[in-house]
């Protein structure tokens, strides 16, 4: 009689199964939100490191600071867009490897419609918010720098949950509510940034990987 009702209830959880793998993308792994999370915290540090090497305080670096006023030999403006591009190529190519190792693992093709959908649906806001973010630097209005860059990536982890898991919208609320907060104190992006985009990527990724990459 129990093997009667076990297969029903198996044979749901199969045609739930396909039902997702047809409309979401489902390669991505919970290890490539820890390892983005590890790059953001890593670059954080990084940060930390400058200004402490140039005496200034943790929420603040000079405009003025010259290249050959910093005991490393950079000024701060493109020492922050290397450092930022470091941890961008790092978390890219955490992911890209692990999304690869997944997809493989589950019998699906990496270069798919549902990749492209996922990929347009996530790039567009974020390209949208890096033209709006060097606005606030031509304006001079760096401080929001932080919240926008925070506000923007958790609509685009929006926009883009519905080609992956819904659980990535979660996320992105979170992103976004922590921009906003991140908006009322001007001068702590950094701060803000370490608990974004690695704590909850760090975390993110955990549970991810605990209630799907292990079963």
């Amino acid at each position: 009689m129990s093997k009667s009702i076990a297969n029903p209830i198996n044979d749901l959880r199969e045609i739930r199964s396909l039902m997702e793998r047809s409309r979401y993308f489902m390669g991505l792994s919970g290890l490539s939100g820890v390892g983005a999370g590890l790059f953001a915290l890593a670059g954080c540090a990084l940060v930390v490191a400058y200004q402490w090497a140039a005496g200034h305080e943790l929420i603040f670096i000079s405009k003025t600071l010259g290249m050959t006023d910093h005991p490393w030999g950079i000024s701060p403006f493109p020492f922050l867009v290397l450092t930022a591009g470091g941890v961008f190529l790092g978390a890219v190519s955490c992911g890209y490897f692990f999304t690869v190792r997944r997809a493989k693992s589950l019998g699906q093709e990496l270069l798919h419609k549902k990749t492209y959908q996922l990929a347009w649906h996530l790039l567009f806001p974020l390209a949208v918010g890096g033209v709006f973010c060097l606005a606030l630097i031509y304006h001079e209005h760096g401080g929001f720098i932080g919240p926008a860059t925070l506000i923007f990536y958790g609509l685009s982890l929006l926009n883009g949950s519905g080609y992956a898991r819904e659980e990535l919208s979660y996320l992105g609320y979170l992103e976004i509510t922590l921009g906003l907060i991140a908006c009322f104190f001007i001068g702590y992006g950094l701060h803000f940034w370490a608990i974004g985009f690695g704590v909850l990527h760090i975390a993110y990724g955990i549970w991810m990987y605990r209630k799907y990459d292990l079963k």
